[in-house]
Parts: structure tokens; C-alpha cells; sequence
């Protein structure tokens, strides 16, 4: 029997989805769990790796189960076993040839920065920083030239193993509420450090330091020598996944919003004492 969760988690605890000989990564915490309930070795496969510090509202993974549970216990039963930084959503049977990376249609990640001069305590590792104020439009418009398919080179980590650094952006956008800014990218793949490369030049265009052109000018490049350096992982959230047409695994989603915001971001806005009156999206 097939099962895939929907997951959510913390990534500061951890060194990132993959396993690791360390025991140390979200994957390892995970399959310790489904295993103490399974009451047998269990092999996770995800919709999206993150890195060390990398969070997610919604993952998606699926696995076989050696043996049947009832549903609820692979939810309240794993959650039990699970540390606090993660928590199973919700689960439910698959046919068997459904599989969490290969039937994802799309990712959507969003980063959420805070632009203040002095470092946050209370946001620590749950967003990024910079200390310069940053210009909303400027990166707005810098951000469209990423639409559509492109060669991401210039964004692309050396140590990346993808096949090809060809992917289809189908939104980057940037929203500013007081001085929290929420970076959202929606594509049919990402490749290493993509987002964070994106977002440390986007600061740089916020800053003024570069034109919204230059954003396109590395685009055209493919040149990651010419970008600015990777930016922080702390804001980063893999916030949902779709799936194909047909493929969808019957989960949840997307969990309920507070005021009309996403859930991190209402207690990212809480932590920092900013209010969404007068701010502008």
C-alpha cells in the first residue's frame, strides 16, 4: 500500500531533507517515525529537496507501508514520534505507481525578508535580513524578466546536478507589508540555490546598487560570476506543490490563513510587531 503526507516543517533543526549517515536531516527524522508505527523499515521519496535552514508549509511524500495502519495513525500516530519542528498534515492512499517528485506539475517557494537596520532576535532563521532599506518597484519589475523558460545558469549552484538548467518560471513576484518583503517564484522545477542566487540579486537591484535591466542582462549571460552571492537561507519556505492532471494525492493543501495571510508570514508579522495597515502589496 502506497501512502503520501503532506508535511510541514521547520528546517532550522536540521541539515536539510536528504538524508544523511549523520541521522541529522528532516528525511531521517521522518522515516524514524513512519517506522516506529510501521513496525518496519520505511523509504521516503519527496516532491521538493530543501537545504539546511530551508522550511516547508507544504511537502509532499510518499512511501510504501509494510504494513496497513489506519490512516489516522500516520498522522497523530507518526506526529507523535516526530520532534516538534515537524508535523504530518494529513495522509492518504495513492495508487502504486503514484510518486511525490515525478507526478509534481510545480513547486511554489516564497522568501520572506525583513529590511530593517538592525538584525531581528525574534525572526532569527525563520527569515532573512538586510540592513539597507529596499525599493519595492524596482525589484517588481526586475522580476518579470524571469517569466517563461529560460536558462537559469546565472542562478545555478556549481555543485547542482540537474540535467539541464532549463526551466518554466510561471510567476516571480514581490509583495512589501511595512518591512517585511515576500518574494514568491512559482516553476515547473528549481535548480541548486536558484531562489536565494535570484534573491541576493534582486536585493542588490532593491538597494539601488544595479538597474531592474541587469536582473535579464544575467538571465541572457548564464553567467554565475556575474550575479551576487547566495543569499541567506533562513526565509526560504517550499510553500505548496501541483501535481498533473489526475496525479493530485488528495490532501489537504495549503493550510488556513490568519488574516488573509500565510500562516508563517501572520507570525512572522506577529514576532516583528509590523502591521499590514498602510503597507502596500
Amino acid at each position: 500500500m502506497r501512502i503520501a503526507l503532506q508535511i510541514e516543517y521547520d528546517g532550522r533543526p536540521f541539515c536539510g531533507w536528504q538524508s544523511q549517515p549523520s541521522g541529522c536531516s528532516v528525511q531521517d527524522a521522518l522515516e524514524r517515525a513512519l517506522s516506529g508505527i510501521a513496525a518496519a523499515p520505511v523509504a521516503t521519496a519527496c516532491a521538493g529537496r530543501t537545504d539546511t535552514g530551508v522550511h516547508a508549509l507544504m511537502q509532499v511524500v510518499h512511501f510504501d507501508a509494510p504494513n496497513p495502519r489506519p490512516q489516522q495513525a500516520w498522522v497523530r500516530g507518526v506526529n507523535a514520534l516526530l520532534p516538534d519542528s515537524i508535523a504530518v498534515v494529513g495522509a492518504a492512499e495513492v495508487p502504486d505507481d503514484f510518486h511525490a517528485r515525478h507526478d509534481t506539475a510545480w513547486r511554489c517557494y516564497r522568501y520572506v525578508l525583513l529590511s530593517d537596520p538592525v538584525r531581528p532576535a525574534l525572526l532569527a532563521g525563520l527569515a532573512g535580513w538586510h540592513h539597507e532599506r529596499l525599493a519595492l518597484e524596482p525589484m517588481r519589475e526586475a522580476l518579470r524578466a524571469l517569466e517563461g523558460e529560460h536558462d537559469f545558469s546565472a542562478f545555478r549552484a556549481a555543485e547542482c546536478q540537474a540535467r539541464s538548467p532549463v526551466r518554466r518560471m510561471h510567476c516571480a513576484t514581490v509583495s512589501q507589508q511595512g518591512a517585511l518583503f515576500t518574494f514568491e517564484f512559482r516553476a515547473d522545477g528549481f535548480l541548486h540555490h536558484m531562489i536565494r542566487n535570484i534573491v541576493g540579486s534582486v536585493v542588490r537591484i532593491g538597494r539601488g546598487l544595479a538597474t531592474p535591466a541587469w536582473l535579464g542582462e544575467l538571465l541572457v549571460a548564464r553567467d554565475r560570476t556575474r550575479a551576487a552571492p547566495t543569499f541567506s537561507p533562513a526565509g526560504l519556505y517550499l510553500a505548496e506543490v501541483g501535481f498533473r492532471s489526475g496525479r493530485a494525492p488528495g490532501l489537504p493543501g495549503p493550510r488556513a490563513s490568519i488574516a488573509g495571510q500565510p500562516v508563517v508570514l501572520s507570525r512572522l508579522q506577529a514576532a516583528a510587531g509590523i502591521l499590514s495597515e498602510g503597507a502596500s502589496a
